[in-house]
């Protein structure tokens, strides 16, 4: 009975301030695409994949070019002379599947890079939203396009913009406050 008491008193004491708490959410990713420095980060991550993209052509050309020379050649060869030109093809082939895996692999190069410039821009958003929290007297700001699951939300409390004109990124006339 005592038990059941203060709990019921607990919970008594609890609702008032479960109801004062405020929420809001964002959109990271209408956030992120309309930074400039994403656009940058964006096109340097594209010129570096083109670049490793025709590495990896050149590779696979040149391996058609052996196999192609090794079948055509291959009558005139003799037993030690085919066995180098398999092992260079396969060596080759080893190569190209090595690049793929250290610059296109999970965690790759092309990872790496995309975590290096994306850093700094998640660093700014996160103080950007730190500071309109504050501002706002937000007690939870959730992030709209990360995993939790948002299954309803009402547009009062999207505070997308207000980031957006914390990074002076935002146009003033479609702030919703």
């Amino acid at each position: 009975m005592k038990n059941l008491l203060l709990i019921s008193l607990f919970f008594l004491i609890n609702v008032p301030l479960a109801s004062a708490q405020r929420f809001g959410y964002i959109d990271s990713q209408v956030i992120i695409e309309s930074l400039p420095e994403y656009n940058e980060a964006e096109e340097k991550l594209k010129k570096l994949t083109d670049k490793w993209l025709k590495e990896l052509d050149e590779m696979k050309k040149e391996t058609e070019d052996l196999e192609r020379a090794y079948t055509h050649e291959e009558i005139l060869l003799t037993p030690e002379m085919k066995a180098e030109k398999l092992e260079a093809i396969a060596s080759l082939k080893h190569e190209m599947r090595e690049f793929q895996t250290s610059h296109f692999g999970y965690e790759g190069l092309l990872y790496s890079k995309r975590m290096e410039f994306m850093k700094p821009l998640q660093d700014k958003i996160a103080k950007a939203c730190e500071a309109v929290a504050r501002q706002k007297k937000l007690n939870f700001l959730f992030d709209k396009a990360s995993d939790i699951t948002l299954i309803y939300s009402d547009p009062r409390y999207n505070y997308t913009d207000f980031v957006l004109d914390e990074l002076g990124e935002g146009d003033p006339e479609d702030s919703p406050r």
